[in-house]
């Protein structure tokens, strides 16, 4: 961000009033006090979220060294008198008032991108392309929202020629506020789907909302999916024919096609855009996290090495290092070498235990890297994934694949329709669900989830040592009563659901000489699991009364059925129920705790019972039974393998174990090195489970070993080392678990840990 504001002109831009001053002229602004690197020339935007105050961490931001801030004028602050405050009405308007100002200094051509899905693919894919030809500004990352297109423009420099701007909307009203800050001269709009449209009356209003961006564009570039619109289309809309190639699958062709008439529009000859098209990258545009040799954890983000990706990844790092060494791999072609002096300044500014240069034709050092958590970065041109695998944990083939970013899109669709300030508690227990609770729980920490709840004392142990911190709060469960010294070890906070486990926490703190120990209670209102009866409410207060060593945390229960609206009478019955312990409670105890009974789906139909916090369980990853819901959640778990072998088997011969698959016909069979081992039950062979291969599906083959399976591959063009989809966009996960006879809950939590786990972000 190269920005260069005086106090007065921002005074001006945000029609604010100031307390206090400063020095200093802006030069970038940070709006999360997680991600301050340079507080000098830093202001800071104290956004409010769905559940969070931006005041919360002004605080915060004044101990990193920030000394100037935008705050809503009501909000309740101390001072500080070294520093800067610009008093507005609103942050997130004011960061926009200054997006849309420094957009109006560029005179050269702004294009926004837009669509249900694919926006960040194709700037990508133009960024490729063009790239030599331009100095192109883009977003970062998926920047799309009312926060990231703002600080996607205040990436805009005096020395580009170009700027691609994402814009995303998730309901009506939105679309015009990023037009009036984007102001595009061009438009590129990429697919529909369904995406947010239950905001909308209906799909005509939700294309409508999403077109609107283009109102004032010279041209809009449209793909062929909307050919049979082009007579009710506006005159700056041009319709792309379709663009196959051979490297990508069919559903590309609309993109595609849009990107060749771009290319045309920007007088690339055919022969170039050919070659351009053909070299795009068809590596996914993400960020992956796996285990690494030597215990390492390594960050693969090999596919560019801008400025702007490095600066987010190199944050990531730091995050998700939480105290452990940080090693930062470059591998820099020659034709960028003069990048390398920006890219060291970069890098050193986040003090890094150390950071290497790989040049062309040398290796990384893997064999040196140990205990660490290892980024990597390259140009594209380095084709440096060969290297990153080298550093891969040598495991079982078969990947299971956790795909974050989808995580994070279903916490945000539950935070949007949850009352003001009601928290989550993410439910991580049994490794999260078989996705890896170390790995999930710290990314939650990062999107700033502060509550967990696991089943064990054990698991909370493995949460305080991946990292999350004793200012979140993880709930035990189902805490063993010998466990008690492990809870107060790492600080780990009971759920206390009997008098005979409260009486016998009170003694290991009586012993340890702690009190105001923060506690749980769980009661039964009607479940019949663990819990207090609610008749007890009285006597349990009567001993915490009595007791210094503990103090109420917070109060919850189950309910048992609260998706299913053929028993709301019995749900019904245990809210009130809970409402009339939580107030019992509120009316005899000083104690500040929070309260919660409702899960995910209980939360959408019960809004009013949200009280401070909610449960969010298998929801989270994408998973559920009710279908309308289902609409709005994305799935987070993929899981995959390879081709071992394969064979041709005449017909007469038996396949397998046991010989129960007879071939009645000629066949050729592909090994597949998953089993029942790893979780693909025993119960899909011969015809009842089946795999995806180049999008087909290939039954299972004989019974199903313990470490593999055989799968029909005679209607599908299958080599060795071929990709095998297990649960993926082929085959969902609710589709696997019917075949297993089972529920998601189970196919996710039966995931071998042999299997390796590869963390995605998008």
């Amino acid at each position: 961000m190269r920005l260069h504001y005086s106090i007065e002109a921002c005074a001006e831009i945000f029609q604010a009033k100031t307390v206090g001053s400063h020095p200093e002229s802006i030069t970038h602004v940070y709006f999360d006090s997680r991600k301050i690197q340079q507080a000098k020339g830093a202001l800071f935007f104290a956004l409010s979220g769905n559940s969070r105050s931006g005041s919360e961490f002004i605080e915060q931001a004044y101990q990193q060294g920030i000394r100037l801030f935008v705050v809503p004028k009501h909000a309740a602050i101390k001072f500080q008198s070294d520093a800067l405050y610009f008093l507005v009405e609103d942050a997130l308007t004011a960061l926009q008032q200054l997006a849309s100002y420094h957009r109006k200094r560029f005179t050269y051509p702004v294009v926004a991108i837009t669509g249900s899905v694919g926006k960040t693919t194709f700037k990508e894919w133009i960024f490729h392309c063009i790239s030599d030809r331009f100095k192109v500004v883009r977003s970062p990352k998926s920047f799309n929202s009312q926060i990231g297109v703002a600080l996607s423009l205040l990436e805009m420099h005096e020395n580009a020629s170009i700027a691609f701007i994402e814009a995303g909307i998730s309901k009506p009203g939105e679309m015009s506020i990023l037009r009036d800050m984007i102001a595009p001269d061009f438009g590129i709009f990429t697919a529909f789907g369904k995406a947010h449209r239950e905001n909308f009356a209906n799909n005509e209003a939700h294309l409508l909302e999403k077109w609107s961006l283009f109102r004032e564009c010279k041209l809009a570039f449209i793909p062929h999916t909307f050919a049979d619109l082009e007579n009710r289309l506006p005159g700056n809309f041009q319709i792309c024919p379709s663009y196959e190639n051979h490297r990508f699958p069919a559903g590309y062709s609309g993109m595609l096609g849009v990107l060749k008439t771009f290319l045309v529009y920007l007088q690339f000859d055919p022969k170039e855009i050919q070659e351009r098209i053909d070299s795009l990258p068809t590596l996914a545009l993400r960020m992956e996290v796996f285990e690494g040799i030597n215990n390492n954890t390594i960050i693969n983000d090999t596919y560019n090495l801008d400025i702007d990706a490095l600066s987010e990844a190199l944050i990531h790092q730091r995050q998700l290092a939480s105290g452990r060494k940080r090693i930062v791999v470059i591998g820099l072609s020659e034709k960028h070498a003069h990048e390398r002096l920006e890219i060291e300044r970069l890098i050193s500014s986040f003090d890094p235990d150390e950071f290497h240069f790989i040049p062309e034709g040398k290796t990384i050092p893997w064999e040196n890297f140990h205990n660490s958590v290892v980024l990597v970065k390259a140009h594209r041109d380095r084709a440096f994934e060969h290297e990153v695998a080298r550093g891969k944990a040598l495991k079982h083939r078969t990947v299971v694949e956790i795909n974050l970013s989808a995580i994070k899109h279903n916490i945000s669709f539950y935070q949007s329709r949850l009352p003001k300030g009601v928290k989550i508690l993410a439910m991580v227990k049994a490794s999260s669900y078989g996705a890896g609770a170390d790995k999930v729980a710290a990314f939650l920490q990062q999107s700033g989830i502060r509550n967990f709840g696991v089943a064990f004392a054990d698991e909370g142990v493995e949460l305080r040592k991946a990292g999350i911190g004793i200012s979140s709060s993880v709930v035990v469960m189902n805490p063993d009563p010998e466990h008690s010294d492990l809870i107060v070890e790492y600080r780990l906070e009971p759920a206390i659901y009997s008098f005979e486990q409260l009486d016998e926490f009170i003694t290991t703190l009586i012993h340890k000489q702690l009190s105001n120990y923060p506690i749980h209670l769980k009661f039964d209102t009607g479940m019949h699991r663990l819990g207090f009866s609610p008749k007890d409410k009285e006597r349990v207060l009567a001993v915490i009364n009595s007791q210094p060593e503990v103090k109420i945390q917070g109060i919850y229960s189950h309910l048992a059925d609260a998706d299913n609206p053929v028993h709301s009478e019995f749900t019904k019955k245990q809210l009130e129920t809970f409402e009339s312990i939580i107030s019992y409670f509120k009316e005899h105890t000083s104690d500040s705790f929070s309260a919660h009974v409702l899960n995910s789906e209980g939360s959408l139909r019960y809004p009013e019972y949200s009280y401070d916090m909610i449960r969010l369980g298998i929801s989270m990853y994408g998973y559920t039974e009710n279908k309308e819901l289902k609409a709005f959640l994305q799935p987070s778990v993929s899981w995959y393998s390879s081709i071992s072998q394969i064979k041709s088997v005449p017909k007469g011969d038996f396949i397998g174990y046991g010989c129960t698959y007879e071939a009645t016909e000629d066949l050729t069979i592909a090994i597949v090195p998953v089993g029942y081992a790893d979780g693909f039950r025993r119960s899909l062979s011969n015809g009842a489970g089946s795999v995806s291969i180049h999008g087909i599906m290939c039954p299972v083959v004989g019974r199903v070993c313990m470490d593999m399976i055989m799968v029909d591959v005679s209607s599908v063009d299958a080599k060795i080392n071929d990709p095998v989809e297990i649960i993926g966009p082929n085959q969902k996960m609710e589709d696997f678990a019917k075949a297993m006879g089972t529920i998601p809950y189970e196919v996710m939590t039966g995931l071998s840990r042999r299997m390796h786990r590869v963390y995605v972000e998008e």
